[in-house]
């Protein structure tokens, strides 16, 4: 007789669902940059602090080790989503498709392969950063989920700069300006907005799983 599979948790199941969303959503909105007062910052920095924000809840409340996994198999809906993107783009467009969205669409959603590249890479390396920094600040207790959670997001957030903006743009264009503005940007953000987001996912997460 085959053993039946594990249940999964309802917390799980929903934060999962989530992150294989934002994880795609992030790349897409990464095209534009918006202005927050004197800062400049790409959009996909939102979705990407979803990220961090589930990857961080997940740990909280199903183990480093469930929550590594969960970034891992993010690679999945990552690299499916490009593909996709790259064989839509190099099929041909309907000749009644609106004339200015022939030209815009391959601009707005395509990306080259050394930034595809750089976007894996970095995102690979900050997300497990996140969740391994989170979780070995709790030191067993589990305490201020909302300060670990700004610690981590602030160190994942800066590596993930780093890595995106060299691999993409060294040797092409001047990169420590953009790199600092992008890091402060992406600090204050994490600062203001991961602690009150992370310890709502965690409540939301023991609710669902009550």
């Amino acid at each position: 007789m085959t053993a039946s599979p594990a249940p999964i948790s309802r917390s799980l199941f929903v934060f999962s669902i989530l992150y294989g969303g934002m994880v795609c959503m992030a790349g897409v909105l990464g095209v534009k940059q918006v202005a927050l007062g004197p800062l400049a910052v790409e959009a996909g920095i939102f979705a990407f602090l979803l990220l961090v924000i589930l990857s961080s809840a997940v740990s909280e409340l199903h183990g480093q080790k469930t929550a590594t996994a969960l970034v891992r198999l993010g690679f999945v809906p990552l690299l499916v989503s490009a593909a996709l993107i790259h064989i839509v783009i190099a099929l041909p467009h309907d000749p009644g498709m609106y004339p200015p969205a022939v030209d815009a669409f391959p601009i707005v959603v395509g990306q080259g392969s050394r930034m595809m590249l750089a976007g894996l890479i970095s995102y690979g390396t900050s997300q497990t950063l996140n969740v391994f920094i989170f979780s070995k600040l709790a030191r067993g207790e589990g305490k201020l989920v909302w300060l670990r959670g700004m610690i981590a997001s602030v160190v994942s957030q800066i590596v993930d700069t780093l890595l995106f903006i060299t691999i993409s743009f060294l040797g092409e264009r001047p990169i420590m300006d953009l790199m600092v503005g992008q890091m402060i940007a992406k600090v204050i953000l994490s600062i203001i907005l991961v602690p009150p987001l992370i310890a709502l996912a965690v409540s939301l997460g023991r609710k669902l799983d009550r």
